[in-house]
């Protein structure tokens, strides 16, 4: 049996179990002594059977006396009641202290009360001597073996237990690199196939996924993790549905090739990808339209540093641009997605940081004329509704007048496509934020009819929310579960188009790829799916982290969802068209509206009326203007 089975052993023993193997040991040893103080002394072993001798019979007497003397002494400091895995200082003395008394008692036992020519008198000096260190051995031996391994299994016992989804290679790498890892501690495997059920893998059982409610109570299993990177959506939804159910956490298979070098901590087992919190799966993107307007080009980004544009910086620069121009405001947001930029693709493409705002006509002008660039996707907005709503001036000067600004600016430039990063609440607008983003679509329809002749190609892109992004509730939801709630939401009906934002950046690139084909103008519609409930998106939430909520049903639930009313113009249901005709492309997540706009001798001086009310903030004359968008009263349906 190896050492470290017989040692779990051992310390599986109960108290007075372990109290009488020790006694034992002493007795061994009290035996083992004398008979290595007679070697010593008459340079001989005794046997003990065989006809019996003078010196056999001495050496009996002596080992009786031994325990006799020992045993009493011992149990009288205390060697049976302290943990000897723990010997210190403390059981150290103890044991110098029993052992003088013993070695005295032995001593005058074999010096003044002894069998002469029996019990030779310097056995009482060289048995006290030889027992001492064989019992101090013993206890250091108990500390340093035993105490050890206790230590250890008791760290392990109290780390948070794991399970693995996936017995195939994946799961068994997981299992590997996490094998030696001191913050979390993997239990054993779940796996569909029945074959492999109550067998062992690297030395952990694989389990049947029907009986996870069981093993969440039996192991104390805080969270599982899947390692399936595989696997369909439909059936990782599945999955997903059994995890909630049995209120244990999910987390995230890291990347593969951390996983080969076994290179895994817990920080690499991120939570639940979004895009599960979705369940729908995105469509791989046309390598054709990625590139048409990006590789071997200059493109520019405004607003860089925001939760889209930085995003789309990203794929672009993947695209192997010629130059990739980061153009924001804010000087922290720039210098964060520079520096992630550079870090990893600055030896093989130019990333040029420029601080400005699309605002200012004599900056854009002049980083155009220095550049020269061939793409512009133009993210940079205001984009949070109950911010903008409290600040209308702003939010339409940046939103509407910095679109305005950048478009002339580029197609004074001879930029050859401009998209503009549009938003689901421009349709219909019930606040200022959507009104500006429909104004800012508006203002590009208008330029696009009346240069048609111009380099420039004008085209919009819409959608939803996006999650993750700055003022998502994703990460809000997340970072209230992670503070024990509650999840604070407007309305039990709320409803929201989602899409992550790596998919959201795709399809704008390959949207704007489809414009430069056309006459400009357009206004392209991402199909964002089936639209969320937001409160079935906190629920989910809550329960892939392994927690409940709670609510009428669920009094001793863990997190509350506390709904608070609806913002100043927020919306229940948000939409993507303004009208019923939508034309299909050459994408399946990709649409064309056909929407009217106001022409541009129409929209001119309309904008100067605008600008005239923001410089002078006449809030009822701005919002009388933008009725020209289609914006109307805060929605109160139920």
């Amino acid at each position: 049996m190896p050492l470290h089975r017989l040692a779990r052993g051992l310390l599986a023993l109960p108290r007075a179990g372990k109290r009488l193997l020790v006694l034992c040991v002493d007795v061994a040893l009290c035996v083992l002594t004398v008979w290595l103080a007679f070697y010593l002394r008459l340079g001989e072993w005794l046997s003990w059977g065989g006809t019996p001798s003078p010196q056999m019979l001495g050496m009996r007497y002596a080992a009786l006396a031994s325990i006799a003397l020992a045993l009493p002494i011992f149990i009288r400091w205390g060697f049976y009641r302290a943990i000897f895995r723990y010997t210190g200082v403390a059981a150290v003395r103890a044991i110098c202290m029993a052992m003088l008394l013993y070695g005295a008692l032995f001593a005058s036992l074999t010096l003044f009360i002894g069998l002469p020519g029996v019990v030779p008198r310097t056995i009482g000096i060289i048995q006290p001597l030889t027992l001492f260190v064989a019992v101090a051995l013993s206890r250091l031996l108990a500390r340093y073996w035993l105490g050890g391994l206790y230590r250890k299994q008791s760290a392990l016992d109290a780390l948070p237990k794991m399970l693995i989804y996936g017995a195939g290679d994946a799961g068994r790498q997981l299992a590997a690199a996490l094998a030696h890892n001191i913050e979390m501690r993997v239990v054993g495997f779940l796996d569909d196939d029945a074959t492999l059920h109550g067998h062992t893998l690297n030395r952990l059982p694989v389990y049947d996924p029907e009986h996870l409610p069981d093993l969440v109570a039996r192991l104390e299993v805080k969270a599982v993790l899947l390692a399936m990177p595989h696997l369909d959506r439909a059936r990782r939804n599945a999955i997903l549905a059994r995890m909630a159910e049995a209120h244990v956490a999910v987390r995230s298979l890291p990347a593969l090739t951390s996983l080969a070098q076994g290179r895994v901590s817990p920080v690499d087992l991120h939570e639940l990808d979004i895009d599960d919190l979705l369940g729908r799966a995105p469509v791989a993107p046309d390598p054709q339209l990625l590139a048409r307007n990006i590789t071997d080009k200059v493109v520019l980004v405004t607003g860089a540093g925001g939760s889209i544009g930085s995003e789309l910086c990203r794929q672009i620069v993947a695209l192997a641009p010629a130059a990739l121009l980061l153009l924001e405001q804010s000087e922290f947001a720039l210098y964060r997605i520079h520096h992630a930029l550079a870090e990893q693709y600055g030896k093989t493409v130019r990333i040029v940081p420029l601080l400005g705002s699309v605002r200012d006509a004599a900056r854009l002008s002049k980083i155009l004329s220095v550049f020269s660039p061939q793409t512009v996707y133009h993210a940079a907005a205001y984009k949070h509704v109950p911010l903008v709503e409290e600040n209308p001036e702003e939010g339409l000067k940046n939103n509407v007048f910095g679109t305005l600004v950048s478009a002339q600016a580029a197609a004074a430039h001879g930029v050859a496509d401009f998209v503009l990063i549009s938003t689901d609440k421009a349709v219909r607008p019930t606040n200022i934020m959507g009104a500006s983003k429909r104004l800012a679509e508006m203002v590009l329809q208008a330029l696009a009819a009346r240069t048609k002749k111009s380099a420039t190609c004008f085209s919009m892109v819409r959608f939803g929310n996006v999650l993750g992004s700055s003022g998502s509730v994703v990460p809000r939801f997340r970072q209230q579960i992670r503070a024990g709630g509650p999840i604070t939401l407007t309305h039990p009906e709320i409803t929201r188009y989602f899409m992550t934002i790596p998919e959201a950046a795709q399809l704008v690139i390959q949207a704007g790829a489809m414009a430069s084909s056309g006459t400009g103008g357009d206004v392209f519609v991402l199909d964002m799916g089936e639209p969320v409930k937001i409160l079935h998106l906190a629920q989910r939430m809550v329960a892939l982290s392994g927690l409940t909520v709670q609510d009428a049903a669920h009094p001793d639930g863990d997190i509350r969802i506390d709904i608070t009313g609806l913002r100043p113009g927020e919306k229940l249901y948000e939409e993507l068209l303004i009208g019923d005709n939508p034309e299909p492309t050459t994408h399946p997540r990709i649409m064309k509206a056909r929407e009217g706009f106001l022409p541009w001798p129409e929209l001119e001086p309309h904008l100067a009326h605008l600008q005239t009310a923001l410089d002078a903030s006449d809030h009822p004359r701005i919002r009388q203007l933008l009725a020209i968008t289609g914006i109307r009263a805060q929605e109160t349906e139920d």
